[in-house]
């Protein structure tokens, strides 16, 4: 996605008095990770990894007000936020350019689930991060005989798991050189893998993929095996039970696996309720580590299914 293109994207959503602010600070978009905004604090980006308060370089930060977060608001909503329940549900809604505005307020309750969410209080536009062929070190570890292995991306936050399980997806789906192309499933339960947008994926996950977004996972992949006889599935940030016994059903009708979980280390990964026990049955067959001592998306290690190191530091 060229910087262009996300400029418009991002600027389009803002209120025009934060738009100015924005703008005149001549950004590079494609280094631009989040736009923050608090009602009565100061406006903040994160810029290259560093956290920027605007307009920069002055006294006083800009202090976002109540009528600049409800303007936002309407632009990212078209002026219909009732048309977006199902997403603010769950905390956010996805625009144009797969980019995600996360909402918080207060909570409207039906029984003990969150129906809505009003009185907008905060609002956090994350950048989509494409970066493709991020994959191209790793995938020669994750394959046998041309075909991808039951893979555990194992991460903390913010390391590049999803942008890495992206472009995994694309590479299965497309095929190269060390993987036959094939179909794979995406249950994409929180719009971060294909950034649908009006239904359309704004990322790339190449040519023989499936999409279902904004699905549960565990009852996503059921569908996906059902109606799209997938022979990859990929989900992002597993953890459920339900989620682990999908998993389960998946691997015994043949599918492939490629999933991620929170954490640190293989040894945290095995503590893990129901989770470890997958692991110490070794039905994943790669499992990847994820740090950022050096840099996000910094492959740390890759395991095979007993535990030996096949490679460091890629």
């Amino acid at each position: 996605m060229s910087g262009e293109n996300r400029e418009h994207q991002v600027l389009q959503v803002l209120a025009k008095s934060i738009r100015t602010v924005v703008e005149a600070q001549r950004l590079d978009f494609k280094k631009l990770q989040e736009v923050r905004m608090r009602v009565g604090k100061p406006l903040g980006i994160i810029y290259d990894n560093e956290e920027w308060l605007l307009p920069s370089g002055q006294a006083q930060a800009h202090l976002v007000t109540k009528d600049e977060i409800r303007e936002t608001m309407e632009y990212v909503s078209h002026y219909s936020l009732y048309a977006y329940e199902q997403e603010m549900r769950q905390g956010f809604i996805t625009i144009e350019g797969g980019h995600r505005v996360g909402v918080m307020g207060k909570a409207i309750l039906e029984g003990d689930k969150v129906k809505n969410l009003q009185y907008i209080s905060s609002v956090n536009i994350r950048m989509a991060h494409e970066v493709l062929g991020c994959a191209d070190k790793v995938l020669p570890f994750l394959t046998k005989n041309r075909q991808i292995c039951h893979t555990l991306v194992i991460s903390p936050p913010r390391c590049g798991k999803t942008t890495l399980i992206r472009d995994l997806i694309r590479q299965i789906s497309d095929g190269n050189t060390y993987i036959k192309g094939c179909t794979v499933g995406v249950v994409d339960e929180r719009s971060e893998i294909g950034g649908c947008y009006l239904g359309i994926a704004q990322n790339q996950l190449g040519m023989r993929t499936d999409i279902l977004d904004g699905c549960p996972k565990a009852e996503g992949m059921i569908m996906l095996i059902r109606s799209m006889a997938p022979q990859v599935i990929a989900v992002d940030e597993i953890g459920a039970p339900e989620d682990i016994h999908a998993i389960e059903y998946a691997m015994q009708c043949g599918c492939k696996m490629i999933a991620s979980v929170h954490g640190m280390s293989m040894d945290e990964a095995k503590d893990k309720p129901v989770l470890g026990k997958l692991i110490k049955e070794r039905r994943f067959e790669r499992y990847i580590i994820l740090g950022n001592e050096k840099k996000p998306g910094e492959i740390r290690e890759v395991y095979d299914e007993r535990g030996s190191l096949l490679c460091r530091d890629l």
